[in-house]
């Protein structure tokens, strides 16, 4: 399978919506989606975008389509460090399912990796859950530090309500 990284545009948005969705299904969380195509076109392609992605697309027909295929993303943003600076956080790396195993995901990373060389950045992070054995076992493997020791806090909105309510 050939097939290129390029940088997304607006027009790839429901492709990225696809993938974010077949990525929420992979984790067990499909419910968990609320985001719409049209919240991401405003938010990564308005005139002050919040978040910048990467495409891998088939560069060539195959027999089922003539078209292109978009078969992974890479999307991140930037973020703040008190120790370190700005850095360059990994929201979501994404690889359809029937694209998995042919390097793709490596691919995009190392373009998410070049992009941070090339902004200056100090440290590139993401998460990866506890129970993705393939991905942390890759990521250890190309020298990404996988720390144990920390948990991921996180504030719904329902939890934002409740600890307001609480305050006032």
């Amino acid at each position: 399978m050939k097939y290129t990284i390029r940088k997304a545009v607006s027009s790839d948005v429901e492709d990225i919506f696809r993938l974010i969705t077949e990525l929420a299904i992979f984790e067990k969380e499909p419910e968990a989606v609320i985001i719409t195509p049209e919240t991401l076109r405003k938010d990564g392609f308005g005139a002050i975008p919040k978040f910048h992605c990467f495409i891998a697309e088939t560069t060539e027909d195959t027999e089922s389509s003539s078209a292109q295929e978009v078969l992974g993303i890479a999307l991140v943003y930037m973020r703040y460090s008190t120790w370190k600076g700005e850095f360059l956080h990994l929201e979501d790396l994404i690889v359809s399912e029937k694209a998995r195993g042919k390097g793709i995901g490596g691919d995009l990373l190392a373009e998410v990796i070049k992009y941070g060389n090339e902004l200056g950045v100090k440290r590139i992070g993401w998460e990866v859950l506890d129970w993705n054995t393939p991905a942390i076992e890759f990521y250890e493997h190309i020298g990404a530090d996988v720390k144990r020791d920390w948990h991921v806090v996180q504030l719904d909105e329902a939890g934002i309500e409740k600890y307001l309510s609480h305050r006032s």
